[in-house]
Order: C-alpha cells, then sequence, then structure tokens
C-alpha cells in the first residue's frame, strides 16, 4: 500500500465517530472516489457492528490502528468528546497526516489546541447539513450536496492540510465559505442553535397541554410537524452544543424570547394590524432563503 495514496489510488481515511454525519460522510466519499478505502473507530462497537453491516466502512479498527494507517482522519464525535480527543490525535500522528474535524462548536475546541505544535495538521470545518436522525442507521447518500461548509481559522492550518480538505469537500460538491472560530459559533447560534432550542420547546410545550398523544398525531399537519422536527435530535450531541455555546446561544434566545413576547403583548391587546405588521415583517426571510 503506497501511504500517501492510501488503497488503489484514492485517499485511506479513517472515520472516527460512525452516526449520521461521520456515516453518511463514509458513503459520500466511496461514492465519489475521494476514499478508496475507508477505515472505522468508534467507542460503540454496535455502531461498528451496525456501520459493517451497512458496508459504510471497509473495516473496523481501533483510533490507534485508525492514527497509524490513515491519510486522514475525520473526527465525527460529539464536541465534548472533541476538547479530549483532538489534541491525544495531534500528540500520535505524522507531520504527513492531516485531521479534520466536523464540529459545530468552534472556540473551545481551537483553543484547546491552539498552542499545539501539529495544529497546523488540523482543518477545522462545519459542514452545515444534517437531519434530525442519528447513528449509523441514519447515514444516507447525497446529505451535503449543495449545501454550504465553514472552515474555520484556516490561516492556522497548513496549506497543504488545507488543500486536501478542500478538495474533499469541493469533490461532494459543497459550497465553502471561511469564518473566524468566534464568528462561526456566533452565526451557528443565530441559524442552527436557537432553531433546535426552539423546536425542543414547542414540543415539551404540546407534550404538556395536550396529553391526548392519538390527537397530535391525527392532527400534526405539515407545519406542525417540520417545525418539531429538529426536536427527535439527539441529546448526546445537542446538550455538549449547548454547553459550549452557552453564551452566544443565551443572546439570541433572549432576543427570541422578547419576540415571543411582543406577539403575546399583542395578542393580549387584541392588537391583530400590529401581528400583521410582523408576520409581514417576518415575511422578509423569503428573500434570503427561497
Amino acid at each position: 500500500m503506497d501511504k500517501a495514496f492510501g488503497v488503489q489510488g484514492g485517499k485511506l481515511v479513517a472515520i472516527v465517530g460512525l452516526g449520521h454525519i461521520g456515516g453518511s460522510l463514509a458513503i459520500t466519499l466511496k461514492e465519489n472516489g475521494f476514499a478508496r478505502y475507508i477505515i472505522g473507530a468508534d467507542v460503540s462497537l454496535e455502531n461498528l457492528e451496525k456501520a459493517m453491516r451497512r458496508c459504510l466502512i471497509d473495516e473496523a479498527v481501533s483510533l490507534s490502528e485508525a492514527l497509524e494507517r490513515a491519510d486522514l482522519l475525520i473526527l465525527a464525535i460529539p464536541v465534548d468528546s472533541m476538547l479530549e480527543v483532538l489534541p491525544e490525535v495531534l500528540d500520535r500522528i505524522s507531520e504527513e497526516q492531516v485531521v479534520m474535524d466536523v464540529a459545530s462548536t468552534k472556540e473551545r475546541l481551537h483553543e484547546a489546541v491552539l498552542s499545539h505544535p501539529r495544529r497546523g495538521r488540523f482543518v477545522s470545518t462545519h459542514p452545515m447539513a444534517g437531519t434530525e436522525h442519528s447513528g449509523p442507521e441514519a447515514a444516507i447518500p447525497n446529505l451535503f450536496d449543495g449545501k454550504c461548509c465553514v472552515f474555520c481559522d484556516v490561516e492556522d492550518s497548513d496549506e497543504d492540510a488545507k488543500v486536501l480538505v478542500e478538495g474533499l469537500y469541493r469533490s461532494i460538491p459543497m459550497q465553502i465559505t471561511y469564518l473566524g472560530r468566534a464568528e462561526h459559533d456566533l452565526h451557528t447560534a443565530y441559524v442552527s442553535h436557537i432553531s433546535h432550542i426552539s423546536s425542543f420547546a414547542l414540543a415539551l410545550t404540546v407534550l404538556e397541554k395536550e396529553k391526548d398523544e392519538k390527537r397530535i398525531f391525527e392532527l400534526a399537519s405539515g407545519g406542525f410537524s417540520s417545525t418539531v422536527r429538529l426536536a427527535k435530535s439527539s441529546p448526546d450531541m445537542w446538550t455538549p452544543v449547548f454547553r459550549q455555546n452557552r453564551d452566544k446561544v443565551l443572546d439570541v434566545l433572549d432576543e427570541h424570547i422578547n419576540q415571543l413576547a411582543r406577539f403575546r403583548t399583542l395578542l393580549i391587546k387584541r392588537e391583530f394590524d400590529e401581528i400583521y405588521r410582523l408576520i409581514e415583517q417576518a415575511n422578509a426571510i423569503k428573500q434570503i432563503l427561497q
């Protein structure tokens, strides 16, 4: 095996964490030829077995073996675990290997490796894609097609490492944008993290007020189903996200609560003309999300 090119001319890619995102990346990188051979590591033996049964990976290995063999390591694990695993991985890789992540929070992760001697071998990315489902069984093809991927603090990554990971995402293909770590965490709080909190809260509201589960099932229309879709998301993934991005999520949550309070006040006062105006104002989002 030629280590520089993996197996049969493609990259030997190791995916650490074989859930929805890691598994979907495995499917994509196999299908598009970026990776000719994919090895997978996971703390869950059940996840490894499922990934092998679904042929998401070619071989199940330990993290130590993945570190010895891979040209490119993709860390697709919960963000709290990433704080411990990434520094350990950088301690053990060679100067030729590249490590990338797919984490949805960045500030604390970058601070954990800021002074690491092999910081340049790490490329920080966040592919903005996913569903509410989790685990290897939720891995699907085409999940990332045409979506946006954020690269964070690319000036801290070695040029060859950056080029390799850019090539991975362009092979999908995804649109690439570049942000600083603090800017990334701020914007994801606005467009992603608050959406999940809102969905969790709405689901809890309905479960509290509507005790008849049959009625929820019967009467849930497309609007309700789409609004609470994210409430099915894994607490194992999202609790660490909220922990790490707490301050920025609180900032946007305060504004969200203010907007809800405005609607509540207007309903109390029966000021439906003003409600109409607010809905019209909200409709401006159509010009952005078409």
